[in-house]
């Protein structure tokens, strides 16, 4: 190896020390995974109502955004079976509330955002 491929390699291995992750490469693809499955409007909009008032029911949430109801049983059911939500029956209610209360934060970084949303 010459000097200057020593002197190369020996800066780029300093480089490689000094240029690190702030959050480990795991939590990256299960945020990211969440992400994917929240970004949609509607499912936003179920986030930000759950975060806020516990439990609803598929009605209340379909008042509160304007979606159909039919439109909106298929979003719960898909955020109910990737682990977002759980949901209990009542007699002919069905109540839905976040799994991962964690997530309510993420609508509070997207309304504090100041990326001109």
């Amino acid at each position: 190896m010459n000097m200057c491929s020593y002197i190369c390699a020996s800066i780029k291995e300093e480089m490689s020390q000094l240029i690190t992750l702030s959050v480990p490469k795991e939590k990256l693809v299960k945020a990211a995974a969440i992400m994917k499955l929240v970004a949609h409007p509607t499912r936003l909009a179920v986030v930000d109502l759950l975060g806020r008032y516990d439990r609803l029911t598929v009605n209340e949430i379909a008042d509160a955004t304007g979606c159909e109801q039919s439109l909106l049983s298929h979003h719960l059911t898909n955020m109910r079976l990737s682990g977002l939500l759980k949901s209990e029956r009542e007699g002919v209610n069905i109540f839905y509330s976040l799994k991962l209360k964690e997530l309510s934060k993420l609508l509070a970084c997207i309304e504090n955002c100041e990326c001109n949303l």
